[in-house]
């Protein structure tokens, strides 16, 4: 049952809440070069609109929101969250997300959460649906991630599935999987205690389509259109020490 939707405009103010009793696309990018020399690119992804999951390898970390936000396309988003995923992570603070117009859903639990996906996925006016669970609940089966894929590649609305508190990757029909962490942000060159822009350590270990690959990267939005390509940090170490005995891990997941 999903317990209450909250219509949120512009990463602002709630404008309505109401109870309810249940009842843009990605574009194709190409992998990053081989020898990129801090050149722009865009990250690996589908040629169309699926489900993309994403694993964050701790749950007080966030970072895979701005992760994803800097992927979406325009049009409202669907923002599913499971109970167990706002008591033990936090409930989606919109002003930390300006320009994005989201439709919030909270679930009474994963099973709740995973219909109101699916049911938002047939919504072809939506921009992307985004949906968290909370460690590994029975109802995320094999079954239940082909059926999201499928009806986001009907609809043509992407689809992403957060993981949050997993302990690993079991079998899933997601197309892309991701596992990440936040990186140090670069320097800010107009001030040296400030944070500069937001950097992470992401592991593509699973990949319809493209070789899997660990890179940081940076996120570097233009004036024109601020959910731009990423950039690698070649200043840095590919990844941290943690990620890749993450992604070691779940290889075979």
């Amino acid at each position: 049952m999903v317990e209450a939707v909250s219509f949120i405009a512009g990463g602002r103010a709630a404008l309505a809440s109401i109870d309810a009793a249940a009842g843009g696309s990605v574009r194709p990018q190409s992998t990053p070069p081989e020898k990129p020399g801090g050149e722009r690119w865009r990250l690996p992804a589908p040629s169309k609109p699926t489900l993309c999951e994403v694993f964050s390898n701790h749950p007080r970390d966030a970072g895979w929101a701005g992760f994803i936000a800097a992927q979406l396309g325009n049009g409202p988003i669907l923002w599913v969250q499971e109970r167990m995923a706002i008591i033990e992570a936090g409930r989606v603070h919109a002003p930390g997300l300006p320009g994005l117009d989201l439709v919030h859903v909270s679930a009474r639990d994963a099973k709740s959460a995973l219909w109101a996906m699916e049911e938002g996925l047939r919504c072809d006016a939506l921009g992307a649906v985004i949906g968290e669970l909370w460690a590994e609940p029975s109802a995320l089966d094999f079954t239940a991630t082909r059926r999201l894929a499928f009806a986001a590649e009907k609809s043509g609305v992407p689809c992403w599935l957060v993981r949050v508190g997993a302990g690993g990757a079991n079998l899933s029909g997601a197309r892309f999987r991701w596992r990440l962490e936040s990186a140090p942000s670069l320097a800010n060159p107009l001030d040296a205690k400030a944070p500069g822009k937001p950097a992470w350590n992401v592991d593509l270990f699973r990949a319809r389509g493209h070789p899997p690959g660990q890179w940081k990267i940076v996120h570097e939005p233009d004036a024109a259109s601020p959910r731009s390509p990423f950039r690698l940090d070649l200043a840095a170490p590919t990844v941290g020490g943690a990620l890749a005995k993450a992604g070691r891990r779940i290889a075979s997941g």
